[in-house]
């Protein structure tokens, strides 16, 4: 039975966003997330109820979520976790909590950093470089996941001129080129939601995985609110649509989408919408159709993790408790990366908890042009279908990466030329 994880992440990563703030960032909530899961089954009395209250859920659902996220990886988004530590460190309580590890989570003794930054490096399509903590020789224990996707879109943007990203858009005099959504294959909507009021929705899928009884997608959802909305309720929404996105199907827009016949024409802040003849068989000869602009954007962050809302105060009680040691200290730091471009997506994050010794803790055809041309959220969240029906995968619905794009760049010259297929 598929373990339904959707809405404790998303009130996770809304806790994460909070303590990242607004600035231009990526970062992978399920990554941190995993950790905590890992780390659920040690939990006792005295720790199980923070920790549960970070998961969003009870110790032994996160448990069985994570095992199987791991034990049955998503084509389009390797995934890695890791437990080590320093020889002589064990206990049995220790031993006794590793041997409930999802199969697939690498353990041994702890490495050297050249070893930590390697697993890093393979773990992530070389993506991220370094691992996100350095080892020490007050370092006891590492816990570690990794994630990472490199897609291609189904269907090429177009490039346009910057300016299409609109006039009240700071981001259109800086750049020189912008995205736009061609004529088939994208979806573009308007819908209301319930943090970020009513918000302009971009969603590109990639290229799926198929196998014989598999059909494994990744959905990058883009979401723009009013320009005084804050950061952390335009991710929310994200999270909120993207759901919403990856539960409809493909070639379907949500049944929550405001109709463009609802909305005033002319120019709006996220749109401008107009109505022209034309022949349609749409009901009542009423056809809406939607487009969307949008900058390439890319992001590097490190994120330290050691807000008590995040859970691994309660991690680090954990270990006290299975290590024997009254009091130890931790780290536990995030390093992730996203590129947003013409003809794809790429995005990978590594997290690191450790345990440290002796140190403290941290008819008409109405239609409107979506443009994302102040900061905006992103949210790509995974596909786990099956063919011919049945019980979809455990990484179905399960939200991956979430951006706050608030630095664009320009299309790349290298993307300015058409590419075909086998190119």
């Amino acid at each position: 039975m598929t373990i339904d994880i959707r809405t404790p992440l998303a009130r996770y990563a809304d806790r994460l966003h909070a303590v990242i703030g607004d600035g231009h960032h990526v970062a992978s909530p399920l990554g941190a997330w995993l950790l905590l899961a890992l780390a659920a089954p040690a939990t006792t009395d005295t720790t199980r109820t923070a920790l549960e209250e970070a998961l969003g859920t009870d110790a032994k659902t996160a448990a069985e979520a994570a095992r199987a996220l791991l034990e049955a990886p998503h084509p389009l988004v390797p995934s890695a976790t890791a437990f080590w530590h320093r020889p002589g460190s064990g206990t049995a309580g220790l031993d006794g909590w590793r041997a409930t590890l999802p199969g697939p989570t690498a353990t041994g003794p702890l490495p050297e950093q050249a070893g930590l930054d390697a697993w890093a490096r393979e773990n992530t399509l070389d993506l991220i470089d370094a691992f996100p903590l350095t080892v020490t020789p007050e370092v006891l224990l590492i816990l570690a996941s990794a994630l990472a996707t490199r897609v291609s879109w189904m269907d090429p943007f177009e490039v346009v001129p910057a300016d299409a990203l609109g006039p009240g858009s700071a981001w259109a005099g800086r750049l020189g080129r912008a995205l736009r959504t061609p004529e088939y294959g994208h979806r573009c909507w308007i819908t209301d939601t319930a943090r970020a009021g009513t918000v302009a929705v971009h969603a590109a899928a990639a290229r799926p995985a198929r196998t014989a009884d598999r059909v494994a997608g990744l959905l990058v959802v883009s979401v723009a609110a009013a320009s005084d909305v804050p950061a952390g309720d335009v991710l929310a929404a994200a999270h909120e649509v993207a759901a919403v996105a990856a539960a409809t199907p493909e070639d379907h827009l949500p049944a929550s989408r405001r109709s463009l016949y609802d909305l005033p024409l002319g120019d709006a802040p996220l749109w401008t919408l107009r109505e022209e003849p034309g022949e349609t068989f749409a009901p009542g000869g009423r056809e809406e159709r939607a487009t969307a602009v949008l900058p390439c954007w890319s992001a590097e962050s490190r994120h330290v993790l050691a807000a008590p809302e995040l859970g691994f105060p309660a991690v680090a009680r954990v270990f006290g408790e299975l290590l024997g040691a009254a009091r130890l200290g931790f780290e536990v730091a995030q390093a992730a990366m996203a590129r947003y471009g013409r003809y794809g997506f790429e995005a990978a994050a590594v997290t690191g908890f450790a345990t440290l010794d002796c140190l403290p803790p941290q008819g008409v055809v109405r239609i409107a042009e979506l443009r994302f041309g102040h900061p905006y959220a992103v949210v790509a969240v995974a596909t786990d279908g099956r063919v011919g029906g049945g019980a979809a995968g455990p990484w179905d619905g399960v939200p991956v990466f979430s951006a706050w794009v608030a630095d664009p760049e320009d299309v790349p010259e290298i993307d300015l030329a058409d590419r075909y297929d086998g190119d």
